[in-house]
């Protein structure tokens, strides 16, 4: 009986002896195809919200500065302001942006407790996509944010 666990154990050698340096090249194979979406998916997500924190901070505080302001034309130039300080903080260029400024409470924005609405959007494009499918938005994506504001019962112009 003994000499045919020998064999067993001789044949079973001469099998992983035959194996040998495949497991490395397998192992850098599955790795990096598994590992490049891994990292684009991570570079995604950190476009996305860093354009995300851009937006809602832009929005936010174009819509402080323009209650606080001592008339309606200063008001514009302070959310204008507000909203292009705002994404260039985060490496935004001021063509992605459109600012919308809406009010309630009247025809003119700044009067007594009247609530302000400043309105952000962005197409950001992703990273490494063409330019040809960014300008037909097809490798970007929209990021929108309002922030409301009401005007100081205080408030007179000038």
């Amino acid at each position: 009986m003994l000499p045919l666990k020998g064999r067993r154990w001789s044949s079973r050698r001469v099998a992983l002896a035959a194996d040998t340096g495949s497991a490395s090249l397998e192992f850098i194979t599955v790795g990096l195809i598994l590992l490049v979406p891994l990292v684009y998916l991570v570079l995604v997500m950190s476009v996305v919200q860093g354009g995300a924190f851009a937006v809602e901070g832009a929005a936010r505080q174009a819509a402080r500065v323009y209650v606080q302001a001592p008339s309606p034309v200063e008001a514009e130039a302070r959310a204008e302001r507000a909203v292009l300080v705002g994404l260039a903080d985060y490496g935004i260029e001021e063509s992605a942006a459109e600012v919308a400024i809406g009010c309630t409470g009247g025809p003119v924005c700044l009067t007594r407790r009247s609530v302000v609405t400043v309105t952000v959007r962005v197409q950001l494009a992703l990273p490494f996509v063409p330019a040809a499918l960014t300008q037909s938005h097809g490798g970007s994506i929209q990021l929108e944010s309002a922030a409301t504001q009401t005007v100081s019962r205080f408030w007179g112009e000038g």
